[in-house]
């Protein structure tokens, strides 16, 4: 494969397209969020809005990944961006609120091809890996300049045009990708027809959703003793358990276990998991943090510099991977999140703000960053070329993962402690029980700031902060076992693999 072609930038350039389309509509759209509202009501089921995205996209990304890698990169990447064009477009035309969940979830399927199958076209493209992973970390920017951009974006087409908008501004972005891959790419195809793993692919899907889901309602909608959250649960470790026996004898297994047997490829998909946790967590609390403790306006002072830095650290870890062993290079990554664990443990209504920024700059470029680009190369040079797609597809998997898992095992944490706190300020201030159950509700204390005498402003304050600083602690457990995981990923480093392609592996080319 000639990587000199005057076809490759081309390429290249709808990767970018396609990533930054699909990692832009969730904060575009999160921006847009009271307009939605506004409009068509259902302030009751908003958060589904953004659930039901990340459900579909989690649960597909696998199947997408496997059978990119039998039918073909181009044909799937081309299917997916598809997919999110037609969810974008209904999105924008939804009378209800229901209508947009489901229209969510044609983009989000959409979504589950884009992300794996960028980054394996990447790797299947370039023959040299050291040149492939410096691409990937600058792709890995993008989801990184989607974060810092697309809040401010979405506000702006919002309150000057309106909240559809935020959805049809994905087709003349996703419409160019397309146009540039098809003509800039060709592709063999496999000389047999495989056959599909069905089977695999409805327990993956089912076990997925039904975990991610008890996740998500857990502590919220429903108590975790609830039977509706154990009978999640249920389900998800049957569904797990049918899905292993199952891919154990499949004979083209949607998730090949094999490749786990690579040290580098399971250790890699731990340290994922870990990134995730800690990535989700941030995103979801220090928003809070900062306006209902910081008494800050919105919460784009804290997560700007965090996102705006995940953007060097995702270029920077391109270029580092191409020159250390991927043991040092992730440890130090890990042992950077121990850092900022501890320090996220620390925060106080009094600490000076530069220094919550510096925090937030050491999250993005030292912890979050890094392995947004690293975890593809890693797992990439360390299967066969014909398990590219799929390998890409467990790094995002993964993360997905532990960052639902993490956001909703801080909330257990925080909540908690807040209703601990709550129940002091109940005794302390003679609050009546009317008013107590409001000071359980982090957003409800601080809609309600105005009305509440200052005393117990400060204490609700002090409370929520003390809250989410305790919540990290489990971040900094789940960090320091990645540490010790990346230890173990032996000595191996990016080198070029041999000429020698895999039989009936679909190859891209420059046209």
């Amino acid at each position: 494969m000639s990587t000199a072609s005057k076809h490759t930038g081309l390429i290249v350039l709808s990767m970018a397209l396609g990533l930054l389309m699909a990692s832009l509509d969730n904060t575009i759209v999160s921006a847009s969020v009271n307009k939605v509202i506004e409009n068509i009501g259902g302030f009751e089921k908003i958060s589904w809005v953004f659930t039901a995205y990340m459900l579909a996209a989690t649960s597909t990304m696998l199947i997408f990944g496997k059978l990119s890698d039998l039918f073909g990169r181009k044909k799937f990447y081309l299917i997916g961006i598809s997919l999110f064009l037609i969810g974008s477009a209904l999105c924008g035309m939804a009378q209800t609120i229901d209508q947009l969940i489901w229209f969510r979830v044609i983009q989000g399927i959409g979504s589950g091809s884009v992300f794996p199958i960028s980054f394996s076209i990447i790797f299947t493209l370039f023959g040299d890996p050291k040149q492939a992973a410096k691409l990937s970390g600058v792709m890995g920017a993008v989801f990184g300049l989607s974060s810092v951009a697309g809040p401010q974006l979405g506000t702006l087409i919002s309150e000057h045009f309106s909240w559809r908008w935020c959805f049809y501004v994905n087709l003349p972005i996703g419409i160019a990708s397309m146009l540039v891959l098809l003509f800039s790419l060709r592709e063999s195809k496999a000389e047999r027809k495989p056959k599909i793993d069905y089977l695999g692919a409805v327990l993956l899907i089912v076990t997925t959703v039904s975990v991610l889901l008890a996740l998500e309602l857990g502590g919220k909608d429903y108590a975790w003793s609830s039977w509706q959250i154990i009978g999640l649960f249920a389900i998800g470790a049957i569904g797990a358990v049918s899905f292993l026996r199952v891919e154990s004898k499949a004979e083209e297994p949607m998730l090949p276990l094999s490749i786990f047997k690579h040290r580098l490829v399971l250790g890699t998909s731990l340290l994922c998991f870990c990134q995730g946790f800690i990535m989700f967590s941030a995103i979801t609390y220090l928003p809070l943090y900062a306006t209902s403790v910081l008494g800050k306006a919105n919460s784009n002072g804290v997560l700007t510099p965090m996102m705006a830095s995940l953007i060097g650290g995702a270029i920077v870890a391109g270029f580092v991977s191409a020159k250390f062993r991927f043991r040092s290079v992730m440890f130090v990554n890990m042992a950077l999140g121990v850092v900022a664990s501890l320090l996220l443990m620390n925060l106080s209504p009094g600490m000076p703000y530069w220094q919550v920024i510096s925090i937030m700059i050491l999250l993005g470029l030292g912890v979050i960053g890094p392995l947004m680009s690293m975890g593809q190369s890693a797992v990439a040079m360390a299967v066969d070329t014909k398990y590219i797609g799929i390998s890409s597809s467990v790094v995002g998997f993964w993360r997905n993962i532990g960052g639902v898992m993490g956001a909703s095992i801080m909330a257990v944490l925080v909540n908690a402690s807040l209703k601990n706190s709550s129940q002091e300020a109940i005794a302390k201030f003679q609050i009546p029980d009317q008013q107590a159950a409001t000071l359980t509700n982090p957003e409800t204390v601080l809609r309600g700031a105005s009305e509440m005498p200052a005393d117990l402003l400060a204490f609700m304050r002090n409370a929520i902060g003390n809250a989410i600083s305790h919540g990290f602690i489990l971040a900094l457990f789940v960090m320091a076992a990645g540490a010790i995981i990346a230890l173990t990923l032996g000595n191996a480093r990016l080198q070029k693999k041999p000429e020698t392609e895999e039989e009936n592996a679909p190859v891209v080319h420059t046209a």
